[in-house]
Formats: structure tokens, sequence, C-alpha cells
């Protein structure tokens, strides 16, 4: 079982954003951040400080992903052919945990982490347990039978909040999911704005 180490609102408040678009978010009733001084003026963020902002909510988007894995991400990505922030994007979104999400079989990728880590994916017939996993393109997912009776699953699978990308072809009958391809940038549905060149240029320095 996975340990979600801060308040997945947290982030929220603190960048002032809704970043995964959920009705609970502190954010959709006060944009300041927490504390008792979280209604003073912003201060204006230096380069640096607006590109460890653009990593710090890229990271926390994604759950429980540790600085140094989100680092190996950058390194990966890098060595690769290409732009190297639409590489990153790329890999963030063919983990496990992110096309379970992206699936919705799921409300949230803490969700996710969760539903993999207790063995309720198979990846081509074979049981994963490693949210981290990469999932290659035409790679089909599906769930456990105890999964797919689950009261968070079934209302996940029908809920109106986020529809499924168009990079995962999903079968919520079945509870069945298929990878496409791997997205650029701009297939992914962030809620909010998200900035790679700026942790491309932040892991540079």
């Amino acid at each position: 079982m996975t340990k979600r180490q801060n308040s997945k609102y947290k982030l929220d408040r603190r960048m002032g954003e809704n970043i995964w678009a959920r009705p609970k978010s502190p954010v959709n009733k006060r944009s300041y951040g927490p504390g008792q001084h979280g209604q003073r003026r912003a201060k204006k963020l230096s380069d640096y400080g607006t590109q460890l902002q653009a990593k710090q909510k890229l990271k926390g988007y994604y759950g429980n992903i540790t600085e140094r894995q989100f680092r190996k991400y950058y390194t990966d990505a890098s060595r690769r052919p290409g732009d190297t922030g639409e590489n990153m994007i790329g890999l963030l979104e063919t983990r496990l945990d992110t096309v379970v999400y992206r699936s919705k079989f799921v409300p949230t990728p803490f969700a996710a982490r969760q539903l993999v880590s207790h063995g309720h994916v198979r990846v081509n017939g074979r049981r994963v347990t490693i949210a981290s996993y990469q999932v290659k393109a035409t790679d089909t997912l599906e769930l456990s039978p105890k999964a797919k009776e689950m009261a968070l699953v079934l209302e996940a699978s029908k809920s109106a909040e986020r529809d499924t990308p168009d990079y995962v072809e999903v079968d919520h009958g079945k509870m069945t999911a298929k990878l496409l391809r791997t997205p650029k940038l701009a297939d992914v549905p962030y809620a909010v704005q998200m900035h790679p060149h700026l942790i491309v240029e932040f892991y540079s320095r």
C-alpha cells in the first residue's frame, strides 16, 4: 500500500489553482494560500522561483512521485531525440497509474496509484503492481474482477467530471483500456496550464 506524504489539496492552495479540477478543491472557495498570512499580496517570483513552481506543480499533479524519480524522468527525456519537455510529458502520461486515471477507472491520480499497488490492474493479461510501469502503445489494461465491482470504480467510470483523452481507448462495460499512442503536451487534458519548458530550464541550470 502506498502512503501519501502530503495533503492532496495543499498543492492547490499553494499554487492558487484547482490542479485536478475537483469540485471539493478549497481553491473553489478561496484562491489565496494557506495559513494566517495567505491573504497577503503574492510576491513577484524570480526566474528560479517560476521554474521551481512549474516543477512542483507538474510533479504534484502525478501524485506521489519523489524528487529523485521526477528528475530521472527529465534525464531520460533529455537523452531521447526531440523536445525534452514533450518527451517528459510522454513519459509521465504513459505511467501505468496515469493511464488508469486517464481511463476514468478512478477519480484521482492518488486512487489510481493505490489501485495499481493493490494488484487490481493487469497489463496484457499480467498483473502489474508498479505504478511507474511504462505502458507501451497498443498495450491493453484490464481491471481485476474485484475492482470491476468497486463503488469507487463504477462511480468514476460514469462521472461526467472529465472525459477520456483520444490517445486512450476505453471500454467501461468490460473495464478495459488500450493506450493508442504516446501523447504530446497539447493532447493532455490538464485542468491548468503546465510549463514543461520551465522544468527543463530548472534542471539544466
